[in-house]
């Protein structure tokens, strides 16, 4: 096994990611800059399609990683079928789902019932379509919906927090369906689908437009949250998530009334543009 990989299952990834939680957020100017700094240099991160271009203005790092976009910087795909891209980053997988299988990197599968700890709630998916995107360091971090849906639940599954870049993607087995997650069930006229938020090392933070920050805190057990009472619909193209560092979305879609367009491993992706439509059923 690798160093690099090794080290993955021998940190302690939730007292890192608290510390690492709290330090993105201290408001301290010299040591806010110098990270924020350290990021736009090294990943060249686009400040000119950002709502503040100033990247030295956020009050923290955190508040410069999840920064909103300028309202024109992206614009959903035209055509009223499309299924739109969740988040800018870069596909690390799409395609069908075999038999209730996930294909993660070669070699590597798992299951969606894993996925979505739930069984039963991964039926609709057993011969699907997926498509996960990975969001790195210098992309946008807030995570948009895909099609027009109304809230069901929301579950937060526990997990390990290993990083979800490439080289452990590819020699972690399992990795998605063992990370922490926030699994998002919505409806739509045209069927139901899901958005996997993944939690990766070195702060598995996410936060929605309807309950605000949801991880933390880390949990120890599977925990569900009916939605539907609430009433809770957004609309294609609106922002659902966020993510506070660097991570994964996975979508589900179920198999019919469903084309996913042809995609490769590693295709630069953005927010908006088209992933596959929805056709019509008899």
């Amino acid at each position: 096994m690798k160093p690099k990989i090794l080290l993955q299952y021998l940190l302690p990834h939730r007292a890192l990611s608290r510390l690492v939680y709290w330090a993105t957020r201290w408001t301290w100017t010299p040591w806010k800059n110098l990270l924020i700094g350290q990021i736009v240099k090294r990943y060249q991160v686009n400040m000119a399609e950002a709502a503040q271009p100033d990247p030295y203005a956020y009050p923290h790092f955190n508040a410069f990683f999840s920064r909103r976009l300028r309202a024109d910087a992206r614009r959903a795909d035209a055509s009223p079928d499309a299924i739109l891209c969740p988040a800018d980053g870069k596909i690390s997988q799409s395609g069908r789902i075999s038999d209730g299988r996930i294909f993660q990197a070669k070699g590597q599968s798992y299951t969606a019932a894993e996925l979505l700890g739930d069984e039963a709630a991964a039926q609709p998916y057993r011969n699907g379509h997926f498509v996960t995107v990975y969001l790195s360091p210098r992309d946008y971090h807030r995570v948009h919906m895909p099609w027009t849906g109304t809230l069901r639940e929301t579950v937060h599954v526990p997990g390990r927090i290993f990083s979800v870049a490439p080289f452990a993607v590819e020699a972690i087995p399992r990795l998605f369906a063992r990370n922490e997650r926030l699994v998002c069930h919505f409806d739509s006229p045209q069927g139901p689908f899901v958005a996997v938020m993944v939690g990766a090392v070195l702060v598995s933070s996410v936060a929605t437009v309807w309950d605000g920050l949801v991880i933390p805190p880390y949990a120890s057990s599977i925990q569900h949250k009916a939605q539907t009472e609430r009433g809770i619909t957004l609309e294609r193209f609106m922002e659902m998530a966020r993510f506070n560092m660097g991570s994964t979305v996975i979508l589900l879609l179920p198999e019919k009334g469903v084309s996913l367009d042809r995609m490769e491993s590693q295709q630069p992706v953005q927010m908006g543009q088209r992933l596959g439509r929805w056709q019509a059923q008899d």
